[in-house]
């Protein structure tokens, strides 16, 4: 069953855990190594960066109860990180706990990212740099809704995965549209259905919507109390408003509200809503992801019959 690298090297078996954020995925993936001997390797594009803790609800040693977690406070908040670059830091690291016998659990929400790893990139045309100055050069002029408008016409399945103010990502699309003449999303979509890099056993938590949505009011009120506002002063303080983590959910809202001298009530709705969006993307793109073995609830992955089902299942990849 083991998969095999362009190198003809046999992959390791690897679990991964996936939903929108706020599911507790983390949590479920510290018991589920527990039982199974694993190491958790982490996919969510802000916790990667040192110094973004509370917004990122990173976990603490105390949350983790001993277990090792991979790719957490790796890069700096002024370094950039694509899909590419994280599925060879991960590739590396894999293969390092494979090496000492234990289990990956790749666990996270940033679903490029998830694909890059294990069904890989689809080739895609290098940026031309006069269509993209033209492209951001219209940005400027009409404005994000209308340029997030024109994607939506030309390619569906990206405007429905990317925020209407997200620049980089609404450019780039519309620039392979042009480059292509084919959908940034469709061409990702049927690269989806090709060869996994890896034999995985991929499982997709959620929630319902409402104790979701619960879950969210309550962890945003939380990240506010233990002193959001404060971290996110002190990154920009440091590294300018400019940084690139500083775009992420969360800390985009909070860092423009400061800006724009909003009330604090006001940037926590901003998250909130924001964070609303975010979720709601992510499910969907969970919900069309050929790569998910299997959909549960969080308290239904380490009941018995689930952890002997994975176990099972990772014995017969091996």
């Amino acid at each position: 069953m083991s998969a095999q690298s362009a190198q003809g090297r046999v992959q390791a078996p690897i679990v991964a855990l996936v939903g929108p954020t706020g599911v507790g995925k983390t949590a479920v993936a510290v018991g589920l190594c527990e039982q199974l001997g694993g190491e958790i390797i982490g996919a969510d594009s802000v916790q990667v960066y040192r110094g973004f803790d509370i917004g990122a609800n990173k976990p603490s040693a105390e949350d983790l109860r001993g277990v090792r977690h991979h790719l957490l406070d790796v890069l700096a908040p002024d370094e950039e990180i694509d899909a590419a670059r994280f599925a060879r830091l991960a590739d590396a690291t894999i293969a390092e706990v494979s090496a000492r016998g234990g289990l990956a659990v790749v666990v996270g929400g940033t679903g490029l990212w998830l694909r890059a790893l294990l069904r890989g990139l689809v080739e895609l045309p290098p940026v031309d740099a006069a269509l993209r100055a033209r492209l951001e050069g219209e940005w400027d002029e009409r404005g994000a809704e209308l340029m997030h408008a024109r994607l939506r016409e030309v390619d569906p399945r990206s405007a429905s995965h990317v925020h209407p103010s997200d620049r980089l990502r609404v450019v780039r699309a519309l620039e392979v549209h042009v480059q292509t003449g084919h959908a940034l999303g469709e061409l990702r979509a049927a690269h989806a259905l090709g060869a996994p890099r890896y034999p995985a056993h991929v499982i997709a938590l959620d929630l319902p919507v409402p104790h979701w949505r619960n879950a969210i009011a309550l962890r945003t009120r939380a990240m506010f109390a233990r002193g959001f506002v404060a971290e996110v002063q002190g990154l920009v303080a440091r590294y300018g408003q400019g940084a690139r983590a500083l775009r992420a959910v969360g800390y985009r809202q909070v860092a423009e509200g400061l800006a724009a001298e909003q009330a604090p009530a006001e940037i926590e709705r901003q998250v909130l809503v924001a964070t609303h969006t975010y979720g709601r993307r992510q499910r969907t793109w969970f919900r069309s992801d050929p790569s998910v073995s299997e959909r549960l609830a969080p308290n239904e992955v380490l009941t018995a019959n689930v952890v002997e089902r994975v176990r099972a299942w990772v014995q017969g990849a091996r």
